[in-house]
């Protein structure tokens, strides 16, 4: 399965209910990026803010947290609405500990790795998450360039969760996804796709949600 997941990174954030509604008959889960300055360069809402996106949407909400202390906030924000919830492994202590926390409000936990961060670090966590992220541009920022470097990483990762029967586990990618790059990540074996700038940035971001679940599924292995 195949799943679009618009980042509202690139959305008009005074209006994010319609925002969310443009995409919400294609996109399968909006993902909502939570930066503090800190961990990452860039602030975008803090949990109150967040809650509100949250409660408000019209779709599922995938929350991505690039922030510092995950092991506090990654259970809070497993406490709310949210579907999904994503720690970065760089910025958690207590990795296992924390993931556990999160399933335990029936939210789906997941753990992301930076550019720079080894796709071995994963590997002890595998049984505890719903959805590996790998980053395929450092965080922070929206509209950079795909790094096709990493696609080892995920090739490795689609190995893994296929060699050890974890099947439902979800691969996401997150960074420079768009008309030239979903293909790349599918054919690696993603099978959950981040896009902002492609999808807001363009007049209709529900067609270019299709345009770009046809791409992944024309490429991903059988």
């Amino acid at each position: 399965m195949i799943r679009i997941c618009p980042s509202i990174l690139n959305a008009n954030f005074d209006d994010l209910p319609n925002e969310i509604l443009r995409v919400a008959k294609n996109a399968d889960l909006i993902h909502l990026d939570v930066m503090d300055n800190i961990f990452v360069p860039n602030f975008t809402f803090d949990f109150d803010r967040a809650n509100e996106i949250i409660e408000a949407s019209a779709l599922p909400i995938d929350v991505h947290l690039m922030v510092e202390k995950a092991d506090l906030a990654g259970p809070k924000y497993a406490a709310s609405a949210a579907v999904s919830v994503t720690i970065h492994f760089e910025a958690t202590e207590n990795v296992a500990k924390t993931l556990a926390a999160i399933r335990e409000n029936g939210t789906r936990a997941g753990l992301a790795i930076k550019p720079n961060t080894s796709i071995e670090v994963v590997k002890p966590f595998l049984h505890l998450i719903d959805m590996l992220l790998v980053m395929t541009v450092e965080p922070g920022f929206g509209g950079q360039s795909f790094m096709k470097e990493m696609m080892p990483k995920v090739a490795t990762a689609r190995s893994w969760l296929r060699s050890n029967g974890f099947s439902d586990t979800w691969l996401q990618v997150d960074g420079g996804v768009s008309e030239d790059t979903i293909a790349i990540a599918s054919e690696a074996g993603a099978d959950t796709f981040v896009a902002g700038s492609a999808v807001y940035k363009t007049p209709n971001p529900a067609d270019m949600v299709l345009k770009l679940r046809n791409l992944a599924k024309d490429a991903h292995p059988s």
